[in-house]
């Protein structure tokens, strides 16, 4: 199966630069739609099902998002796209707090800077597989010095909201289990994997399906359970009995 690749990217060589990142970075078959700006970016996204990519269409698995465009800012997009089943991840020359948070809170999945080594790109966007995050090592850190400097759950002289909520998650409570929606048979199995700590490429071995499928399952497990995490979602599977 193919996997569909979004890159939004108004500079050549940048985008050319990015496409190379990408096919090394992914072992299955990769099918790359490229976008010089928000307008065609749209139009692509609207002929793979719109928005909220429709049911039965076949939608992008990844998108790359850079920020600054020649027709607005791709957080605009990444705002539309909240309800897109695609890992959206940000490619940006910026890693100040004005540009990360914001890009976090509209919905980015991940933040990549474009001035890092093809090898470190690489390596970043291999991590979706492993189910973490992709994150610029300058990101990590900067994120990891704003909240350890703010104590939990607050980031200092922002207004943003806390971790769990800039991730694109509500807060969770363990103690008191949230009202969820049933899980399907599927995400049943792939939360009991998570909770023993196989990686999403394993999942997806055991399974017989694509990693991005299980990613998929995954992202509908955290929504139905209102949690942020593969600890949380075990932590309240295993409390609620779910597996």
């Amino acid at each position: 199966m193919t996997v569909k690749v979004l890159i939004l990217e108004d500079n050549p060589v940048a985008r050319g630069f990015l496409c190379r990142v990408v096919r090394e970075s992914f072992s299955d078959p990769i099918a790359i739609t490229e976008a010089g700006d928000l307008d065609h970016a749209r139009r692509q996204i609207n002929l793979t099902g719109g928005a909220r990519g429709l049911h039965g269409v076949d939608p992008f698995k990844l998108i790359l998002v850079d920020l600054e465009l020649p027709d607005g800012n791709g957080m605009e997009l990444l705002a539309e796209l909240t309800a897109y089943p695609a890992i959206k991840v940000v490619t940006t020359l910026y890693s100040d707090d004005d540009h990360l948070f914001p890009a976090l809170t509209s919905g980015a999945d991940g933040y990549l800077l474009k001035e890092d080594r093809f090898e470190v790109l690489v390596e970043e966007l291999q991590k979706i597989v492993r189910g973490q995050p992709p994150l610029s090592p300058a990101i990590a850190r900067r994120l990891l010095t704003h909240f350890r400097d703010s104590g939990p759950g607050t980031l200092p002289d922002s207004g943003f909201t806390p971790l769990a909520t800039v991730a694109g998650h509500r807060p969770v409570t363990i103690e008191k289990a949230p009202d969820h929606e049933r899980l399907t048979p599927r995400e049943n199995e792939v939360l009991t994997y998570l909770s023993k700590g196989f990686t999403i490429k394993e999942i997806a071995s055991l399974m017989g399906i694509k990693w991005f499928t299980v990613n998929d399952h995954i992202k509908s497990i955290y929504k139905k359970l209102n949690v942020s995490s593969r600890a949380e979602a075990a932590v309240l599977a295993s409390k609620q009995g779910l597996v």
